[in-house]
């Protein structure tokens, strides 16, 4: 894996592998107050795409703490850490409600983490514009 600075769209193939194995991860989004509010999600990494994907119910803080970026997006970072590896992907989020985006976002969260999610109609994605990935290992 690279160390540090990462071509969010053009990882090495450790960087990617780390990304692929199973592994809980934190979203770090700001409350309106400007704190940070980090807590434990399952994140997806499409470097094609320049994309990390978190599922989330709609009415959870994550999801309202970005929707109220607006249209420009909430800064946010999603991370991950085994040992001394670790994996920062930093970058715009906006949470999406379309059907086909959600559904895509549990298809990958399913081949990540070995396991379809439970039926949620409140289920909404949210989406990560990557500016900056980040690493050790």
């Amino acid at each position: 894996m690279a160390k540090h600075s990462v071509d969010p769209a053009a990882p090495d193939e450790p960087y990617l592998a780390f990304w692929r194995e199973r592994h809980l991860c934190t979203l770090t989004t700001l409350r309106p107050d400007g704190s940070p509010h980090v807590v434990p999600v399952g994140v997806t990494y499409d470097p094609g795409a320049r994309l990390a994907r978190v599922i989330t119910n709609g009415g959870s803080a994550k999801a309202a703490h970005v929707r109220a970026a607006g249209d420009e997006g909430a800064r946010v970072a999603v991370c991950q850490v085994d040992g001394r590896r670790w994996a920062t992907l930093e970058g715009r989020a906006r949470v999406r409600d379309d059907r086909e985006r959600v559904a895509e976002a549990e298809r990958r969260y399913a081949e990540r983490y070995h396991r379809v999610p439970a039926e949620n109609p409140r289920r909404v994605v949210i989406e990560i514009e990557i500016e900056r990935a980040l690493g050790h290992g």
